[in-house]
């Protein structure tokens, strides 16, 4: 039984209990433990930008005395210190975190230096903590400069035995260096890094135009800088996400396509941030298997030393850009990271912040910290100015300092004694009963009195910064700029301004000037036609494209790699491709089969090839029998993968030439048979997509139109007669007529002479018109041999005569294709 004082104190207890209602005791206790969540553990600081347990293990290791010029301690031990005198939580999430700080793919800055087995960006999880080392890096180091000048509040630890920072000093501003991902009660954070020299000249910018917006700031800061690399996409929508705090960020690896012989490489250089590298190379050998990357022959992870290298081999039958696209949909080489900047300010509210916000608060804490520097200094070097007088006074009344102290009974009377005869004060006379002997010499003596000028301009320079806000702003700048020196590198991670499309590989691929060649048996190749020097005319060339017995080439295109082609055919039909999709070949090589790129049927030939321009409102089709049709561009927008119908054809017609047209312009057919027609558009009226179309030449039996071009007749001027036609023969030989020698004639006529044609000429098979001089003209004969020779060197001719050599060609072959390539490359 109970004792008499026992149930008395159980009486007591039970008196002091009060009613409360139980809902309002969860809301209070769950408020309170949501704010513990979000201010002691998850959000980290506008300021410093660390959560606490950051914050507890960097001043750990500098109790430690773990500098970055000293030597590593077992992390172990530095996890035990930071537990037992500041972070009252679990081993494991302090070690996670110290790690964290040191691994090269989490942070874009390091701020702790590790030794030994940190993890990897494949998921690989750090050696225990009592097999690694660790100290504080040279940022890291600097995180903590002038802790102990009182720039910053220290609070009691968990037990109250010791002191901790509320917060740190912070050169720097972390919050945005190495950003911050954590998820509290209610809430989230997801800061992204970005580039220390970019945040510095932006901040540098902004103390000084506190006014200015996200939009002026984006002069400097780009966007987020990942350690991984990587390529962001539309900085438009990145400019609004920063001024709201909160966005959608569109990151994609870096991939290169490499050809080889036995086919292509697809090589992963770099990858999004916080991807997981093997869980990525997994994904991508799961889609290999479930055959959904057509032509991708097994994927393997040659990383090493030399960095990230992941390949996925690409069999001869396959199209690595498209393979490429397929990976960025379908696998994380293509990432959305949602940035929501969630920080705590003044240490206890968090509050969703813009990057003009982060630089308010940021720059009003180095404000402070400058302020308490310089106050702490200044009293120091008062105190320190104070001694020295005393001492200069001592030594300059030497003899009756040392008279005085000998007459005198103890220290104290001492003391007394020279307070009272040299007006001293308490501290400046013990301060001379502390002097040693040697200070009496007559160097010190000068010593000192240097050391007190130092200390007075010292003095009157902290004096200053704390008059006036200009000189804080400037120490402020100062103090950005060595950071900058000592910590900026290069940005790692490219910004592409324009927005992303879906799945396109165009804004990653340069746009430079391309020849696409097709041959007769339907293989196709697009090279850079700077491999191809300029030649004097008449000479051979050099081999452009191997080709297989019997076949030849046939078409010979310049581009640029951005374009858009039509691709038409025998059958009518119409196909859109990119040129960048075309793999690049060497200057020797055969290219791929277009069936990789075009579903063409076993019967479907490639006639004719057209490069889309802007300022062109109709398409004109002429076919090899004098037959001209003219459709609106935008009956050819939107082209289906399995093609369009573009033209009816008759039997035994074929299509060969197409061409943009403004609708004012003026068209000119010339054929093989060395006869040219001069006519207005105008008397082509537009016809529907699967029309047949008119004639436009009356052709002698066996002729045919080889080319078709447009005379473009400028808005508010007349068409220039100064252009000049350029045909070329199969043998070789080819010439320049000015077109005002080409009379205007009514569509459907026979057409003027163009060329007097012999054995030794051969027929026609290339016309161009030319309106600079400035252009090359390439010319590829069926054996693939490839000459390119300045039209200037081309000479300007009446029109029945036969031209000159331009290209000398082996007995079996002849002229196949021709282009220009210069000023105006169309």
């Amino acid at each position: 039984m109970a004792s008499p004082k026992e149930k008395a104190n159980k009486e007591n207890i039970v008196q002091k209990i009060e009613p409360r209602a139980i809902v309002d005791e969860m809301r209070e206790s769950y408020l309170d433990y949501a704010m513990s969540v979000i201010v002691a553990r998850a959000l980290p600081d506008v300021r410093d930008g660390l959560k606490p347990v950051h914050r507890r293990i960097l001043f750990s290791m500098r109790k430690m005395g773990l500098k970055a010029s000293g030597k590593t301690r077992k992390s172990s031990a530095i996890v035990g210190h930071c537990l037992g005198h500041f972070h009252p939580h679990g081993d494991v999430s302090v070690y996670e975190a110290m790690v964290g700080l040191a691994q090269d793919f989490s942070r874009r800055y390091l701020l702790v230096t590790g030794q030994g087995n940190m993890g990897s960006i494949d998921g690989d999880p750090p050696a225990n903590a009592r097999y690694t080392e660790a100290k504080l890096s040279p940022l890291g180091e600097n995180m903590l400069e002038d802790l102990d000048r009182g720039t910053v509040d220290f609070v009691d630890n968990y037990d109250g035995t010791e002191q901790e920072p509320a917060v740190l000093p912070s050169p720097v501003p972390q919050l945005l260096l190495n950003g911050s991902l954590g998820i509290a009660v209610g809430m989230a954070t997801n800061i992204l890094p970005h580039n220390l020299k970019e945040v510095c000249d932006a901040l540098i910018y902004y103390l000084y135009h506190p006014k200015a917006t996200t939009s002026d700031l984006f002069q400097w800061i780009q966007g987020p800088d990942f350690p991984t690399g990587g390529t962001i996409y539309n900085q438009r929508d990145l400019i609004a996400a920063y001024s709201q705090g909160k966005g959608p960020v569109v990151v994609r690896g870096k991939a290169e396509i490499v050809a080889h012989k036995k086919g292509s490489q697809i090589i992963i250089s770099e990858i999004p941030y916080r991807v997981n590298k093997a869980t990525l190379v997994k994904s991508i050998a799961n889609l290999i298997s479930d055959d959904k990357l057509k032509g991708a022959k097994t994927v393997r992870d040659e990383s090493g030393r030399e960095g990230m290298r992941v390949v996925i081999d690409v069999s001869p039958q396959g199209f690595p850009q498209r393979l490429l696209n397929r990976l960025y949909k379908y696998t994380s080489l293509q990432k959305t990271l949602h940035m929501n900047v969630i920080a705590l300010v003044d240490g206890l509210q968090p509050s969703l912040l813009s990057l003009t916000d982060i630089f308010d608060y940021y720059l009003k804490h180095r404000r402070e910290i400058v302020i308490r520097r310089a106050k702490f200094d200044l009293a120091r070097f008062k105190a320190r100015r104070h001694i020295l007088l005393g001492l200069i006074i001592a030594l300059r009344n030497i003899d009756e300092v040392i008279a005085v102290i000998k007459k005198s009974e103890d220290r104290q009377d001492a003391q007394k004694k020279l307070r009272k005869k040299f007006s001293l004060s308490e501290l400046q006379a013990e301060a001379i009963l502390e002097i040693k002997l040697h200070r009496l010499a007559k160097l010190e003596m000068i010593e000192i009195e240097e050391e007190l000028k130092q200390i007075e301009i010292a003095i009157k320079e902290l004096e200053e910064i704390l008059a006036s806000p200009k000189r804080v702003n400037q120490v402020i700048e100062k103090e950005l700029k060595k950071a900058e020196k000592n910590f900026g590198d290069a940005r790692r991670t490219k910004i592409i301004k324009g927005q992303i499309k879906e799945f396109e590989q165009k804004d990653l691929i340069p746009n430079k000037k391309a020849l696409i060649i097709v041959t007769e048996n339907g293989y196709i190749k697009r090279t850079d036609p700077e491999v191809y020097h300029s030649q004097k005319r008449g000479g051979k060339g050099i081999l452009g494209m191997k080709t297989i017995k019997g076949d030849i080439v046939d078409h010979l295109v310049s581009v640029s790699t951005h374009d858009q082609l039509l691709f038409f055919t025998n059958q009518g039909k119409v196909y859109e491709l990119s040129a960048y999709e075309i793999e690049e070949g060497t200057r020797v090589s055969r290219g791929r089969g277009l069936a990789n790129y075009l579903p063409l049927s076993s019967e479907e030939k490639l006639l004719a090839i057209f490069r889309q321009a802007d300022n062109e409102k109709y398409l004109i089709m002429a076919t090899k029998n004098g037959i001209i049709k003219k459709t609106k561009k935008e009956s050819y927008q939107a082209v289906r993968a399995s093609g369009l119908k573009a033209i009816n054809l008759s039997k035994n017609d074929s299509l060969q030439a197409v061409a943009g047209t403004s609708g004012k312009d003026e068209i000119l057919l010339v054929t093989k048979g060395g006869k040219c027609i001069r006519f207005k558009e105008s008397q082509v009226r537009s016809m529907g997509r699967v029309a047949r179309g008119v004639k436009g030449i009356t052709l002698r039996s066996k002729d045919q139109v080889i080319a078709m071009e447009i005379i473009k007749k400028l808005e508010g001027k007349k068409i220039s007669e100064s252009q000049k036609l350029l045909v070329l023969s199969e043998n070789g030989y080819g010439k320049r007529t000015l077109i005002k020698n080409y009379r205007l004639q009514k569509r459907g006529g026979r057409g003027l002479i163009t060329a007097k044609l012999s054995k030794k000429t051969g027929e026609l098979v290339f016309a161009k018109l030319f309106d600079v001089e400035k252009q090359d003209l390439v010319v590829i004969s069926t054996g693939g041999q490839i000459i390119r020779t300045n039209i200037e060197a081309i000479s300007t001719l009446s029109r029945a005569t036969s031209g000159v050599r331009v290209m000398k060609l082996n007995p079996s072959h002849k002229v196949a294709s021709a282009t220009s390539w210069g000023e105006k490359n169309n």
